[in-house]
């Protein structure tokens, strides 16, 4: 493998690496004001949330690595200390992009990338009426990780409103990843959608406890057929079924016609799991895998 030592590696390379593999990065549109009332709008990808009580998201409108100069965003925070963080859709994506640009401080990049200026309930700077989703938030405190180029600027933000679209909700009021169509950061002029094929599921193991892979027979943990990912599903079982259970499954019928054919029908037992696991029927796999 690549070898990278942090403390030995150029500020533009090691940037490089960087960003380009923390992917996908959420991206915050930052609205801020300077102490006069102007407008600033840029995003950061340097962006996340880290706490629900009290709520908490951080980004980091880090020193530019050319020249170490700070960013107008950073400067704006400074001097008033709120800002409200829009969620970037792949409608606007272009528009984002735009804002991004250096324009002289003052110069208001809402009118730049063609955006509309919302009025916020709370704080100062202006919401994006473009954006589904808006975070409005006053700084608790800002952590500078260094002084040199590249160092980052740790914004940590308390939410005092927020507010969403209510056209990308479902039924039940979560969001619906396909309405909102959000995008995500990669390195260089990369970007990546958040919905459509690009989404699935995973199902977290809270509500019960999985039996782990290690609970797994030799021939299925250590099989050449089953990946990683299909053997976290198996993992993921709350027990492993009884033999009556496996029993049962035999009369299914693609199972069967397997059975009752002559020499070696691992594989075959295998491919047919694997198809299940695939259609979400993980423990109906395992009892396929067991039959042998």
């Amino acid at each position: 493998m690549l070898k990278i030592n942090p403390g030995q590696t150029p500020i533009p390379q090691l940037h490089h690496h960087l960003l380009d593999t923390i992917v996908p990065r959420p991206i915050a549109f930052a609205s801020t004001v300077d102490k006069d009332g102007k407008p600033n709008l840029s995003p950061f990808s340097f962006f996340n949330a880290f706490g629900v009580n009290p709520s908490t998201l951080v980004f980091s409108p880090s020193r530019r690595g050319r020249d170490n100069t700070t960013k107008h965003t950073y400067e704006n925070l400074l001097e008033v200390p709120e800002v409200v963080i829009n969620i970037v859709t792949y409608d606007m994506v272009q528009q984002v992009s735009l804002s991004s640009t250096e324009y002289p401080k003052g110069v208001n990049e809402f009118l730049k990338a063609g955006l509309t200026m919302l009025p916020s309930e709370k704080v100062r700077p202006f919401r994006v009426k473009e954006s589904p989703v808006h975070f409005e938030c006053r700084v608790r405190d800002i952590i500078e990780t260094g002084t040199e180029g590249g160092a980052g600027n740790l914004v940590i933000c308390e939410i005092v409103m927020m507010h969403i679209d209510e056209s990308i909700l479902d039924e039940k009021g979560f969001v619906v990843p396909d309405k909102l169509r959000a995008v995500g950061r990669m390195g260089r002029n990369f970007y990546v959608r958040a919905f459509g094929d690009a989404v699935f599921e995973v199902e977290k193991p809270l509500a019960r406890m999985g039996i782990g892979i290690d609970a797994l027979p030799e021939k299925i943990r250590f099989s050449e057929h089953l990946t990683g990912n299909e053997l976290g599903q198996l993992g993921n079982l709350e027990r492993l079924p009884g033999q009556d259970e496996i029993d049962a499954i035999e009369s299914f019928p693609e199972l069967r016609h397997i059975l009752e054919q002559s020499g070696n029908r691992s594989e075959a037992l295998f491919l047919l799991a694997k198809k299940m696991i695939a259609r979400g029927n993980a423990f109906d796999a395992l009892k396929v895998l067991l039959t042998a």
